[in-house]
């Protein structure tokens, strides 16, 4: 079957496709260089409808090669060009598309379509030229490898090859061409350890730096600065050179390095990163050939299996369903918020301060305790915008007026009088917070919003001693607050739209991601990690070794192991979030006497590490009591499955959230849970747990799996 052929039958599956078309234009380049041809990729939308190659897009484009094919060979062009539309280059493949294929035939089709099409501009009978001036992703990226050389514009924010990220290999080239281009290790780097770092993208001069591009030039100018390096090179007054590639020892290390990343990641749970890996190391030789036929196997593989349709759908759910909050009241409701106040000037008062401050750009007053607390919450903020100085990040006359917006006061009437918004983030006690609304209720607008940061706190409670309940809402961060996307806004009994409304506008003025969430212990997150943990301490109290323990969940591949999440989190926090939920859900959630004793004793954790790697601390191993129940690593992982099958399924009958969905949502984004797994409904359910505990499967066919 010919590329066009291959090309229509596939168009048919994808009806919805976004064209991205390849026009086709002629210029004289300078210094007579001669008849130019430039394809540029466009779908005729504007940049926040970025371009992507479907089955009818490939088809454009392969057109557009076949005339510039039949100039080449009859000399009428000297070279040809490929760039895309005003800040888009292209993003890769149509992912909406690939989500309806049903069959490894159909999968195989899309892959082979793509490198049929793109392997033709390396045969042409005149040099090619990719100038990515704006957002290269995937095939984007892919695209350009085929070209014989490469400029890339400075301005671009993101270049990236995420295909490990979501579940796939780059199926289009990128695997076999980019170490024979690059070298294996920094291959490597932009294969898999970017994809695998939450999908971290390139700046243009990084991408100039690594070798992908041979040439950079400022956003401005950047085709005709390009066209004019184009004809340099045609011309030969300018000479292309790049890095002999070490291969041998060095190739093999690469690769060693790469699954050692994979390793560290997804602990064997993801197939993606190993079969790039594969590929990778069979390129040494060169055979691009042999690598395009692997990257299609690789690529058909993947797209029948769970690990992509997961990595979809939990991209989806970032990307449109984090954008549009289910549940969330008309935007229309919203009162603008023109000053911020802070209860609490400790770290995390400070990190919010410093977020509301930045995103805002409003004053923004901390109150605190004392005169001492209060400089040193201000002194915080002044320091990292400091940082942010430093590193070019703003500039001094930003620095200044950023520093001038943040104060701090003693009195609270004196800062919150004219507060459009008030967050509290002190000490998680019922009682003090129930003060602090007080006090604060006493002194604000009527109009101005109250919202705490409680991780587990009842939000009806905290606000029912107050004239005004309605403005109180539940606004929980996940730490640390610059990092981590999640805001749980949380609705009590009796908070009004116009609040909620409120609370939602601010969070996406912070650019984060919010999920409204019933007034319930312990919210989503935290509630089911504490489920999940407390499994796994159970099976320690029990007489399960914590080694085995441990490794019984690795598996699913989450970002670190159970007890370094406990460090992380802080076990007098862990044991106080447990202590909560025990008082609201005795008979599943236990408090674990080992870890009251570690929290006694002031341990910071279960492990030390003397040696380099975490091992369990002789104080703490001295501190444990075990029954003499053992299970094994399977035993362990059935068990902690079945449990939170059980807590999630509780939690939405009990309308904690709107659907299975937000709970994946506020896994990936609040606990860095894996993308691959699709948070962790997708992953029950594909193991069978969700059947064998509740009956039924959390999602629909065909969500977050291969339709039926």
């Amino acid at each position: 079957m010919s590329t066009a052929e291959l090309l229509k039958d596939a168009a048919g599956l994808f009806p919805d496709e976004v064209v991205t078309s390849a026009h086709v234009r002629h210029l004289d380049l300078p210094a007579g260089a001669g008849r130019f041809a430039l394809i540029t990729l466009d779908n005729g939308l504007d940049h926040t409808k970025p371009t992507t190659f479907g089955p009818q897009s490939l088809a454009h484009l392969n057109a557009a090669i076949d005339q510039v094919e039949k100039e080449a060979a009859e000399g009428s062009i000297t070279g040809v060009g490929l760039t895309g539309k005003p800040f888009i280059f292209a993003v890769g493949a149509d992912l909406k598309g690939v989500e309806l294929l049903r069959t490894h035939d159909q999968a195989l089709a899309i892959g082979k379509g793509g490198h049929d099409v793109f392997k033709r501009l390396s045969a042409l009978a005149v040099p090619t030229f990719a100038y990515y001036n704006g957002a290269a992703m995937g095939g984007g990226v892919e695209v350009g490898l085929h070209c014989s050389y490469r400029t890339v514009s400075r301005a671009i924010p993101a270049f990236s090859l995420p295909e490990v990220f979501l579940g796939l290999v780059p199926g289009w080239g990128g695997c076999a061409l980019l170490p024979n281009l690059i070298g294996a290790d920094r291959a490597v780097t932009v294969i898999i350890e970017n994809s695998l770092n939450q999908n971290r993208q390139l700046k243009g001069a990084q991408v100039f730096d690594l070798g992908i591009a041979d040439a950079i030039f400022d956003g401005a100018d950047f085709l005709e600065q390009s066209l004019a390096w184009t004809a340099a090179v045609l011309n030969g007054t300018t000479r292309v050179e790049r890095a002999e590639i070490e291969r041998g020892d060095a190739w093999a290390a690469a690769v060693a390095r790469g699954r050692f990343i994979a390793d560290s990641k997804v602990h064997g749970a993801a197939p993606a990163a190993y079969r790039a890996l594969d590929i990778i190391a069979a390129a040494e030789d060169g055979d691009t050939q042999a690598g395009f036929d692997a990257e299609d196997r690789a690529l058909a593989d993947l797209i029948m299996g769970g690990e992509l349709r997961s990595g979809i759908y939990a991209f989806n759910l970032v990307q449109k369903r984090g954008k549009r909050p289910a549940g969330a009241p008309d935007r229309s409701l919203a009162r603008p918020v023109t000053k911020v106040g802070v209860v609490g000037a400790g770290l995390m008062a400070s990190q919010l301060a410093l977020l509301f401050l930045r995103r805002l750009e409003v004053p923004v007053v901390l109150t605190d305790i004392d005169q001492e607390r209060i400089d040193k919450g201000v002194g915080y903020v002044h320091a990292e915008i400091d940082k942010l100085l430093g590193k070019g990040r703003i500039d001094q006359d930003k620095a200044n007026r950023l520093k001038a917006l943040v104060t701090g006061v003693l009195d609270k009437a004196e800062g919150f009088f004219d507060a459009d918004f008030v967050i509290e983030a002190v000490f998680e006690e019922i009682g003090v917070k129930q003060q602090v609304f007080a006090e604060v209720e006493a002194v604000v607008p009527a109009h101005a919003v109250l919202a705490t940061n409680t991780s587990s706190l009842s939000v009806t409670e905290m606000a029912s001693k107050l004239k005004n309940p309605e403005r109180v809402v539940g606004f929980h961060f996940f730490n640390p607050v610059a990092i981590l996307p999640l805001l749980e806004i949380v609705r009590g009994e009796r908070t009004d739209d116009a609040s909620l409304a409120t609370a939602f506008a601010v969070a996406k003025k912070l650019k984060k991601t919010a999920v409204l969430v019933k007034d319930a212990p312990a919210f989503v997150v935290n509630r089911i990690l504490t489920r999940f943990m407390g499994e796994i301490q159970n099976v320690i109290d029990e007489g399960t070794p914590v080694d085995v323990a441990e490794r019984a969940v690795e598996p699913l591949g989450l970002p670190m192991s159970p007890l370094v999440l406990l460090e992380l989190v802080g076990p007098a926090i862990g044991l106080h979030v447990s202590e909560t939920l025990h008082r609201a859900f005795p008979d599943r959630f236990t408090v674990s006497e080992n870890l009251a004793a570690v929290v006694k004793a002031g341990k910071r954790g279960f492990y030390v590490y003397d040696s380099g790697r975490p091992e369990l601390d002789p104080e703490v191993a001295a501190l444990l009591k075990q029954g003499d129940t053992v299970l094994t690593e399977e035993q362990t992982r059935a068990r902690v499955l079945d449990a939170v099958a059980e807590e999630i399924g509780l939690m939405l009958a009990e309308g904690v959230v709107a659907e299975a969905q937000d709970v994946d949502l506020c896994l990936i984004t609040g606990a860095g849970w894996p993308f691959h797994l699709g948070g962790i409904t997708p992953y029950l359910d594909r193991e069978g747990v969700s059947e064998r505990v509740n009956g039924k499967p959390f999602l629909a066919p065909g969500v977050a799996s291969v339709p039926a």
